[in-house]
């Protein structure tokens, strides 16, 4: 009734695509369940194929990627006050961190389980979000390099994020990396990996390719950003969704349509009800600007989105329980797209594939 469909093989092929892009290593963002598309399938298919390395923003989340026997290497970044970092360390999951707080506790947890936890350390360069701050930095480090000194810690690799806002900002915030990459290496530290790059930046940023790039939406066949098509790269969207008609009725002019009746038939009509809701990620503000595909012909929601439920005024046009409605997928049969949802969603498409699930039923091909 409500079917998420996921082409594993569109997502290798985005890989190697990407991969032919740039000299650099390339690492798998799989985080939020792979973007919604099926975190433990699309991890298996990637190191089947020789990912270089896969990622998770929680510790949470890596460890099922090792408790499905994924053995590529994987990096988590993002940790609470009550992280588990010796299920990390035994489980081979590299850890990021930004804090002499971070760093002491997991040479708390490397004592623990008698190993060694691989690090890479993260630098704010201007985003603003986790990472240390340029005033933190060599106290970071320092702490760092003393536990790299006890074999507490192997230093794996340094990273930031670009805000992606503008060529010259991303340019200035690689400057400010090179810095303090420059800074940690006076201080002791050697880095296997220095990563900066996301989606956006490994297509159109290639100094910033470094030593890894780290791809996320693009991965998924998905624009970064409006002003940069994934399509122009070779990069298949890899997400299709689709519901069915569950109810057919006939109704007189003036008929009221869902909650609020915002909309009301105009003659007699036919009215279709599609059960794909906000509850698997129709976004309820897409009403009255989003619209989807029923036996070819592109309908748009004009009636309130409903929890469970979408209706649609189809006028005269024949129409049966169980016709497929394709929600969206990559455009190639007039469907919408990820992007044209958001659009009418008033977000982005990162929003779109992620939230999308609920009672859908997730398919890989």
């Amino acid at each position: 009734m409500r079917t998420i469909s996921v082409d594993l093989e569109a997502i290798a092929s985005n890989y190697k695509t990407l991969k032919s892009l740039t000299s650099a290593k390339v690492m798998a963002i799989v985080k939020a369940d792979a973007f919604g598309h099926g975190m433990i399938e699309v991890s298996k298919k990637l190191e089947s194929i020789g990912v270089d390395m896969l990622a998770t923003a929680d510790l949470e989340e890596a460890q099922q990627i090792r408790a499905a026997g994924i053995k590529a290497p994987l990096l988590a970044w993002l940790h609470g006050s009550e992280t588990d970092f010796a299920a990390a360390i035994k489980h081979d999951i590299q850890i990021g961190l930004s804090t002499v707080a971070g760093l002491e506790a997991v040479a708390t947890a490397a004592r623990e389980v008698s190993g060694t936890a691989k690090v890479h350390l993260k630098v704010d360069t201007g985003l603003g979000r986790n990472g240390a701050s340029l005033s933190d930095w060599p106290a970071v480090v320092s702490k760092a390099v003393e536990l790299k000194n006890e074999g507490l810690v192997e230093l794996v690799g340094v990273f930031s994020h670009l805000s992606g806002t503008s060529s010259e900002d991303d340019a200035d915030q690689l400057a400010v990396f090179e810095k303090a990459v420059s800074t940690a290496e006076s201080l002791g530290a050697n880095f296997q990996l220095r990563h900066l790059a996301a989606s956006a930046a490994t297509l159109n940023q290639k100094p910033a390719h470094l030593d890894m790039v780290r791809v996320g939406i693009a991965l998924y066949g998905l624009d970064p950003n409006p002003h940069l098509k994934a399509a122009d790269f070779g990069l298949i969207p890899a997400m299709r969704v689709s519901s069915e008609v569950v109810s057919v009725k006939q109704v007189p002019a003036g008929h009221g349509v869902s909650y609020g009746y915002l909309h009301k038939t105009s003659s007699p009509s036919t009215l279709v009800l599609v059960p794909f809701g906000y509850a698997e990620g129709m976004p309820r503000i897409a009403t009255g600007r989003a619209s989807v595909l029923l036996n070819g012909k592109r309908y748009p929601i004009l009636a309130r989105i409903a929890m469970d439920q979408f209706i649609l005024d189809v006028g005269n046009d024949q129409v049966k329980v169980g016709d497929e409605v394709v929600i969206f997928g990559n455009g190639s049969k007039g469907e919408p797209t990820a992007e044209e949802l958001a659009l009418a969603a008033e977000t982005i498409n990162y929003e779109i594939v992620t939230r999308i699930g609920g009672r859908a039923k997730r398919v890989f091909k």
